[in-house]
């Protein structure tokens, strides 16, 4: 009888919180090409207070790295984005007049992309207002709200400010990933000092690595930015005391703070191995932390902080600041699991050749998890899975660490359903029923391949430069972690392994991902814009790239029905076969650091945009009234504290809006001073 008690509470607690998730309302705001969500982080309120309070500390350090991703996507962000909230808050004027209007959108569009620059195509955002407009609001404006430098008056700021805002020759992109140009000199970001060349990149570099460990090599230049001093290259690190200092020394503040609460003593040497690592900048305490990191397994909370990911440095060499807090969601990681329990069956199986497989695969762990705090380049577009470390050798001999994060997958599918974008652009009802029956899963799964075995496969050969590829190894290395993934999404072996329902479920992934490769991705590129963004780069290339190499069996055709163009994939097990064909290649290409070969594939298939197809799908998808990108705010997370102040429990709150979170973050998160040389 106390069992059957049990059962049905147990069954009615199910049902309610079913109910509640599905009155959550996820969609918060939506402007120019964004639509901004919120998550839910099931799970929290079950947390024991202590795990709570480690999860408030991480998540404030999360915050208080804000304003160095800002700066370091371009130098102007930060006093334009202090102009922009000085205006939108005290604003006299009309506030439905377009002029208006059009300036709460661009602030709106800076806060999203942490700057100026479009947070994925990278190109400069267009103002919809006028520099007269803007000149007269900043005239309205107190002068100790702007950022001024010394000396400076409002008029001589205006005047070096407005080009940066409205001349589209003026910094146009943030970072130039391809083409003849100096990418350096071509690109708007901060991780380079003004004046300095590619070429005196890559020989100051190459100087340093010389005669180096190249066994288990630094990560030269990662966290520092590289200037000219007296005609001189010099890097001013990234550090306690270096460049950033003000909102570091905050960071580490709140670190400090964390390690009282670990949950174990690994947890404990992390987060003081990585205080050390920003108290010093040394980059062999990077690689120490790193590595204390991916071995601890047990923990039930977890982040990531510091500079990491390399994508917005052209070189692929400097990292920007972001930050994720989390903790493991147990049922769902129970299929990753299976996945990291089999990695080395994975690795031994692969279609690439022989010479560039893993021995021995080490350290393979996998987890699910919810995530509580979104910041710096994770926040507000994330990413909905993690490999990490990005070290290629702390990879070979201690493993890696992969995390999927199903609360932001979870969220982003709930906003989705019923938004007709299905009825528009997929060929027919039984590719319809077969994403509903099957897409949440093989997304979520493509994910965990993806980042759990498909980043940790493979290996270099002795000797090859880990920075071979150049501009071209972000791409790369998403292409080569989404083939791994597709091509095992396709095997016996996960229906053997009990991770998909049948052989046809894979199906539901490789229409949606040659879908959006060859076509509705392109609703993100504006008309007449190459694609420009590493992972939309690589997702195109490996569609073109089957598509072109499958054309003679009609593998995947592009059809035409009503005067619109749809995808059809006619052989599914051929499919399979050019991924692992591909696979293959881009493999090599990075074992071997092939240049040469990379830099072609990916300007061959990953580049190029057919107007005529693009035109095509912009129209149909205008007509939809929906976002293209979409991105989060965080819960508020509080303390409760007793009368005498002790805390008696942390608590979040969903109800925070998109303007009212970013104007709080630049009010209470914000340390940096305008100008940071």
């Amino acid at each position: 009888m106390t069992a059957m008690v049990m059962t049905a509470c147990t069954g009615q607690e199910a049902e309610m919180a079913e109910a509640a998730q599905d009155k959550f309302n996820y969609v918060v705001d939506q402007f120019a090409d964004l639509q901004i969500l919120r998550y839910q982080v099931p799970g929290f309120e079950a947390l024991s207070l202590k795990q709570k309070q480690l999860l408030y500390h991480l998540s404030e350090a999360a915050l208080m790295g804000r304003d160095i991703l800002f700066d370091q996507n371009c130098r102007y962000n930060l006093p334009i984005r202090r102009t922009l909230e000085a205006i939108y808050k005290g604003y006299k004027g009309d506030r439905k007049e377009p002029q208006f209007i059009a300036l709460e959108t661009y602030l709106k569009r800076v806060w999203f992309a942490n700057g100026i620059h479009h947070h994925y195509a990278e190109d400069k955002f267009v103002p919809g207002f006028t520099p007269e407009f803007f000149r007269s609001c900043v005239e309205q404006v107190e002068v100790s709200e702007l950022p001024l430098a010394e000396g400076q008056t409002v008029g001589q700021f205006v005047a070096g400010i407005s080009p940066v805002i409205f001349d589209p020759e003026v910094m146009p992109k943030r970072s130039v990933q391809s083409g003849d140009a100096d990418l350096i000199q071509a690109s708007a970001n901060n991780y380079y000092g003004e004046g300095v060349t590619q070429k005196e990149v890559e020989d100051f570099y190459a100087e340093m690595k010389a005669g180096k460990d190249t066994v288990s090599p630094i990560s030269y230049g990662l966290n520092s930015r590289l200037v000219k001093e007296n005609g001189k290259l010099v890097e001013k690190v990234w550090k306690v005391g270096g460049l950033y200092s003000p909102a570091i020394e905050k960071i580490v503040s709140e670190l400090q703070k964390a390690v009282a609460f670990a949950e174990n003593e690994a947890q404990k040497a992390i987060i003081e191995k990585l205080i050390e690592y920003y108290q010093t900048g040394d980059l062999k305490t990077f690689d120490a932390y790193s590595i204390l990191w991916v071995e601890d397994t047990v923990s039930d909370v977890d982040f990531v902080n510091g500079f990491i990911e390399t994508y917005g440095d052209p070189l692929g060499m400097k990292a920007s600041w972001e930050s994720t807090v989390n903790f493991i969601n147990k049922e769902a990681t129970k299929r990753t699991k299976v996945i990291s329990d089999n990695a080395q069956w994975f690795e031994d199986h692969s279609p690439v050749d022989k010479r560039f497989k893993k021995e021995k695969v080490k350290g393979v762990s996998a987890k699910v998890i919810t995530v509580s705090m979104l910041g710096g380049d994770c926040y507000p577009a994330t990413p909905i899975g993690i490999n990490l470390p990005n070290a290629d050798w702390i990879r070979r001999d201690h493993g890696s660490k992969s995390v999927t994060i199903e609360n932001i997958t979870e969220a982003y599918d709930k906003a989705s359903q019923g938004n007709g974008f299905s009825e528009e652009f997929v060929w027919s009802d039984a590719e319809r029923e077969m994403l509903k029956k099957y897409g949440f899963i093989t997304d979520n799964l493509h994910t965990d391949l993806h980042e759990c075995l498909g980043h940790g496969s493979g290996k270099l050969l002795p000797g090859t430069d880990p920075d071979a590829l150049k501009a071209y190894s972000s791409t790369l290395e998403e292409a080569r972690a989404d083939l791994f993934g597709l091509y095992y999404l396709g095997d016996a072996k996960l229906v053997e392994l009990g991770l998909v329902p049948d052989a046809d479920a894979h199906k539901a992934e490789y229409y949606k991902y040659i879908m959006n490769g060859l076509m509705t991705q392109l609703v993100r590129i504006e008309q007449g814009k190459n694609v420009e963004e590493a992972h939309m780069r690589n997702r195109q290339l490996i569609a073109k790239w089957v598509y072109e190499k499958g054309k003679a069996d009609h593998v995947v055709e592009l059809k035409q029905r009503d005067g619109k163009t749809y995808v059809l994939v006619n052989d599914y097990a051929k499919l399979r076969e050019l991924f692992g064909c591909l696979l293959a290649e881009v493999q090599r290409i990075k074992s071997e650091g092939d240049f040469a070969a990379g830099k072609k594939l990916v300007e061959d298939y990953g580049v190029k945009v057919d107007p005529v197809l693009h035109a095509e799908v912009l129209e149909r998808y205008a007509k939809l009234n929906l976002a293209p990108y979409k991105g989060f705010v965080n819960p508020v997370m509080k303390e409760i504290k007793s009368d005498t102040g002790e805390v008696t429990d942390v608590v979040l709150d969903y109800t925070e809006g998109y303007a009212d979170q970013m104007l709080r973050y630049s009010t209470e998160y914000s340390f940096l001073p305008s100008y940071n040389k």
